[in-house]
């Protein structure tokens, strides 16, 4: 019996190290109702399972109110110590998070910035025009990682096709959910979790109390930011 359960053991160990590794991860699609949405952090419940999902700012707007039916495209990280899921409106979001990740010194989180700052069609752009500024508007993103950004994404984007509408694919519409906490101060959370500094953050946020809910501070602010 020890014997079996050690080799059982061990292939389970194989197994995990081949998940770690694979190109085309468990988890690829959720369809539930939408529990929960604290950015950038939302739970999704799918046949009584509650997943929680780290999802981009471009994708958090776009959600419907909790309680309401919702479609995401996913990514699952397998790590030593945690799985993490990530949650996307759009399959070429997904695809470009995919690419961002395996660009030297990318790691998810600052992928997950990138995607929040600008949608995937903006960015785009900002490779193939040589957008060094745009990107560097961007938390995380310094020269040398917008310059690395451009040279290595560059020649992954002719066989793209961007679409004007990069918040389509959600099930249940664009309507956002009703804060159930001061949404400032939930846009301000969100914002530092994305790498901005909570002064930055504060002061991104001067002035757009009117705008009602957390999506729309958040989305209000980077659009405030990348303008400059």
């Amino acid at each position: 019996m020890r014997a079996t359960s050690i080799v059982a053991s061990l292939a389970a160990s194989a197994a995990l190290a081949d998940v770690k590794d694979t190109d085309f991860p468990m988890i690829g699609r959720l369809r539930g109702t939408l529990l929960e949405k604290q950015p950038p952090w939302l739970m999704v419940d799918v046949a009584g399972v509650g997943y929680e999902l780290e999802a981009s700012m471009t994708t958090l707007v776009a959600l419907p109110a909790t309680g309401e039916a919702v479609s995401l495209h996913t990514h699952l990280i397998v790590r030593d110590d945690a799985h993490l899921l990530y949650g996307f409106a759009r399959e070429q979001e997904r695809a470009l998070f995919r690419a961002l990740i395996k660009v030297n010194g990318v790691g998810p989180r600052l992928a997950l910035a990138i995607l929040s700052g600008m949608d995937e069609a903006a960015f785009q752009r900002c490779v193939l025009n040589d957008d060094v500024k745009s990107l560097m508007r961007l938390p995380g993103v310094g020269r040398k990682t917008a310059e690395r950004l451009i040279i290595e994404m560059r020649d992954r984007f002719p066989h793209w096709e961007p679409s004007d509408d990069a918040l389509a694919g959600l099930v249940g519409g664009a309507t956002p959910s009703e804060a159930r906490h001061d949404p400032q101060a939930d846009a301000e959370a969100a914002l530092v979790s994305l790498g901005y500094k909570p002064a930055e953050a504060a002061r991104m946020l001067a002035g757009l109390e009117g705008e009602g809910s957390t999506e729309a501070m958040i989305k209000a602010a980077l659009s405030r930011r990348m303008a400059g």
